[in-house]
């Protein structure tokens, strides 16, 4: 594994800052954007084991992580908004935008504008652009997620993950997922995992990697196969072997690799 020697600094956006860390180096540079919570952290595993020349921001959306005294709305226009935001500041010429989970449906909506400099999108475990098979019941279930330790003991082992995390990353998810913003955290489950961008994402044009875990019990492979390929032209699938939906956090060396393969091919 490489150093990892990020600078934190605070980002201004609507209403507020958002804290994350930045390396300069050689770019593209990476815009790493985290699942509903998670926070900058959850991709450390995954940039420890990139270049250690590999420029890139991880931020902690709003609501979450450093960031959970910003107000909403936290729907994914104001995320993509806010993602933009950071881009700008740091004035990123040429740049591609990593997103998990949540993270990964405001990237199809950021892609789907077009911004200057954006040249690919990596999507891993992303949710499909439009809610599938969403039912009330289910988004009442969700909000619940994160309430308790024993909520979230829950969550990691029987929906999160294929049983691959370490201690010190089950450590992560606990502190991180109880620690948003009340309305941050009920904002993806009551209003933005149910928001349609079905329209929108066929606008994408630059490449798009979709990593994919193999037991994924979110958002599964055969799920974006038929639910977020066909909308997105330029978009290709991954298996990732052997994880479930936290692979940042479960397989970032799978992660890592892709992402890198991915970003010399552009």
């Amino acid at each position: 594994m490489t150093a990892y020697t990020p600078i934190g600094r605070y980002f201004a956006v609507k209403d507020g800052r958002l804290y994350g860390h930045v390396r300069e180096g050689d770019g593209p540079a990476l815009v790493f954007l985290h699942y509903w919570g998670g926070s900058h952290r959850t991709w450390r595993p995954v940039i420890e084991r990139l270049s250690p020349a590999q420029a890139f921001v991880s931020y902690d959306s709003r609501g979450w992580g450093e960031s959970t005294e910003v107000p909403g709305p936290y729907g994914i226009e104001q995320l993509a908004d806010d993602a933009q935001r950071v881009i700008e500041e740091l004035g990123y010429g040429e740049y591609v935008v990593v997103g998990h989970s949540m993270g990964g449906k405001v990237t199809q909506v950021l892609a789907s504008r077009r911004p200057a400099g954006l040249k690919g999108a990596v999507l891993v475990a992303p949710a499909p652009p439009a809610p599938v098979r969403v039912t009330p019941e289910f988004q009442e279930a969700l909000s619940h997620a994160y309430d308790s330790a024993e909520t979230i003991d829950q969550s990691i082992d029987r929906v999160l993950t294929n049983g691959g995390l370490s201690a010190e990353a089950r450590q992560q998810v606990h502190e991180d997922s109880s620690r948003a913003g009340e309305a941050a955290r009920m904002a993806w489950p009551r209003q933005a995992l149910v928001e349609d961008f079905a329209h929108r994402v066929g606008a994408i044009d630059v490449p798009v990697l979709v990593l994919a875990g193999s037991d994924d019990k979110v958002d599964s492979p055969t799920v974006l196969r038929e639910h977020l390929l066909p909308l997105v032209p330029t978009a290709t699938l991954t298996e990732v072997d052997g994880t479930g939906h936290l692979s940042p956090l479960e397989a970032p060396d799978q992660i890592a690799f892709h992402i890198g393969a991915f970003i010399a091919r552009l």
